[in-house]
């Protein structure tokens, strides 16, 4: 039986404590590129930890519920983690574009409004202002995000890109969220956050877990946070990086990325039993 590490703070070990005394209202949050799936130089390679679906699979009947927060749209997540019609996640949905769109694992079905205007206009302007950056921009149907990680100084690049992206993002009433050598334009109004705290409302969630590992996951880490403050106990979870520190100063535990993620779930669904 794999032995769960000890927070470093006592919310989040009251946060631990709450979900193992009262799994069935539990509600586990998880990120997924850089969390449940190890980061590729191409988002369209990324898939689930090999061992991410049988842990899911092992804990997800035991909690109230399992809800994917990402910026992708929410079919790609579950393409990519292989969630369709994997036994033992029915407990499972998939909130995608940040909670603008959403997959149940019981209906196999997405919901999602129209997309923002923005986003098309934003993508129509973007060719003529990447142009031999060395970037590469990510299709994501209500977002677009434009990667860094192949030029030839992916830092550089990120900074130099940052104001102008946001100048054009605000020209059509959107907002660049930046990550990991990413930055994303996308619409406002909702975030990890907000996600989070609407889907734990909705269950009505007597804890919850969250596991993250860039900038877009901090929204998600106040959640957790203001819920504590009104009385239902949390635990956050860093998928430790290097190029991400803020996430790692905030955690109550910080596990070694993808790997320790899956290895976290898997003790879980062994102490609760």
């Amino acid at each position: 039986m794999s032995s769960l590490p000890t927070p470093a703070t006592q919310a989040g070990q009251d946060g631990i404590d709450a979900l193992l005394a009262q799994p069935g209202k539990a509600l586990i949050g998880l990120d997924f590129d850089g969390t449940l799936a190890p980061i590729v130089a191409d988002p369209e390679l990324a898939r689930a930890h090999p061992r991410a679906l049988s842990a899911l699979a092992a804990l997800a009947p035991k909690v109230a519920a399992v809800a994917v927060i990402t910026g992708r749209p929410a079919d790609v997540a579950v393409r990519n983690g292989g969630f369709a019609d994997a036994p033992g996640l029915e407990h499972l949905v998939v909130l995608g574009h940040y909670g603008a769109e959403r997959w149940d694992a019981r209906s196999g079905k997405v919901t999602a409004p129209e997309p923002h205007p923005g986003v098309a206009a934003v993508r129509a302007e973007l060719p003529g202002l990447l142009e031999g950056t060395g970037t590469w921009v990510e299709e994501k149907g209500r977002a677009v995000a434009v990667h860094t990680r192949r030029a030839a100084d992916p830092q550089a690049a990120f900074e130099a890109l940052r104001e102008p992206l946001t100048d054009l993002a605000a020209r059509h009433g959107l907002i660049v969220e930046p990550g990991r050598m990413v930055l994303e334009l996308r619409p406002p109004g909702m975030d990890k956050g907000v996600a989070l705290t609407d889907f734990a409302h909705e269950i009505g969630a007597g804890s919850v877990l969250y596991a993250g590992d860039d900038l877009g996951d901090l929204p998600a880490y106040s959640a957790v946070d203001t819920l504590r403050t009104t009385g239902t106990p949390g635990l956050l979870v860093c998928s430790g990086s290097d190029e991400v520190t803020e996430l790692r100063e905030r955690a109550d535990v910080v596990v070694d990325g993808p790997e320790g993620v899956v290895e976290l779930l898997a003790a879980l669904a062994d102490r609760i039993g």
